[in-house]
């Protein structure tokens, strides 16, 4: 049997496309048979196709002959102008791990109609490691900011370990159309994933719901501009697909620039999603725990001087024992 345990970059997937990703060659009729034979198991259960996984998840399906030739990775084909867009995203780099910032708009993995994507350039970004780059978790295509990569197996093995206990502080920075009645609170609202074709949104659900997921933020304002604008920190505590963009919209704010989830389009904004992952604070590798920010994607510091708020420069990153 060959096992899998679920990190950040398979959350939220349903379970046959998860297995048809990390098996090659797995068509869907031997799927099929698997699946109906009890063959797949979920956490020690029988397993369904369309079961959404969860990060700490384990699935163990039996090792597969591949029918037809795997599907080569998918490299991004570098040249001297994204070279240099690519290390520009680098914040901090050691031996364990290096630290992007990456821009809105650029995936992390590739997908239907996705050519490039982060995944596809770790390549250009192995350096003198013995090993190419590794992702250990994700952010959305068009939320900008913060993307840890490991170095390493042994870094991949204890950063996923990090990210799926739930062990990072993670910070974002939001503009939200709006101001929350509250200054200051917890949104403790569960999610469910709605597939709506080639895309899915994540909605309200009841508790009883047995689709329903836990899903908590924190949040805070730090500037507002009368009754329209807020910015706002939120501090995810569960890590559900489009979590604080759906919470944000729950509050009544959606975030500007989100035609997901009501956010607001103005000619004084930018037409892009004003959601920044700013800060994370991770136990490192090698010892002690990693802090760093994320300087603001143009579009956002744009929006704030539009605003008349601050834009705090970014806190170097520090490695403490």
């Amino acid at each position: 049997m060959k096992e899998f345990i679920i990190d950040e970059t398979g959350a939220e997937m349903r379970l046959d496309r998860f297995l048809r990703r990390e098996i090659p060659g797995l068509t869907q009729g031997v799927l099929q048979k698997l699946l109906r034979t009890g063959k797949v198991r979920l956490n020690g259960a029988r397993a369904e196709a369309n079961a959404r996984l969860t990060a700490g998840d384990t699935l163990t399906a039996p090792e597969i002959e591949p029918e037809q030739k795997p599907r080569a990775r998918q490299v991004v084909k570098m040249d001297p102008v994204r070279q240099k867009e690519l290390e520009a995203m680098v914040l901090y780099r050691d031996a364990s791990l290096l630290v992007l910032n990456k821009p809105a708009g650029l995936a992390v993995q590739g997908g239907s109609g996705i050519t490039v994507h982060i995944d596809g350039m770790l390549d250009a970004l192995q350096g003198d490691a013995p090993e190419r780059p590794k992702l250990v978790h994700r952010i959305d295509r068009d939320t900008s900011g913060l993307l840890i990569i490991a170095r390493s197996g042994r870094a991949a093995k204890f950063l996923t370990a990090a990210f799926r206990g739930r062990d990072v502080e993670k910070t974002y920075w939001a503009l939200l159309a709006g101001v929350p009645e509250l200054l200051e609170g917890r949104i403790d609202l569960p999610l469910k994933r709605i597939d709506l074709g080639t895309t899915s949104r994540a909605e309200p659900a009841s508790r009883k719901d047995k689709e329903a997921q836990k899903a908590i933020t924190d949040y805070r304002v730090l500037d507002r501009a009368g009754k329209r604008f807020c910015l706002v920190e939120l501090k995810p505590h569960t890590g559900r697909m489009h979590q604080l963009r759906a919470h944000c919209l729950a509050l009544g704010t959606p975030i500007l620039g989100d035609a997901v989830y009501g956010g607001i389009f103005s000619e004084h904004f930018a037409q892009q999603l004003h959601l920044h992952a700013r800060r994370l604070v991770i136990a490192h590798p090698e010892g002690g725990l990693l802090s760093i920010e994320a300087p603001l994607p143009k579009h956002m510091r744009d929006g704030l001087a539009y605003l008349g708020f601050s834009t705090p420069e970014a806190e170097p990153a520090k490695r403490g024992r």
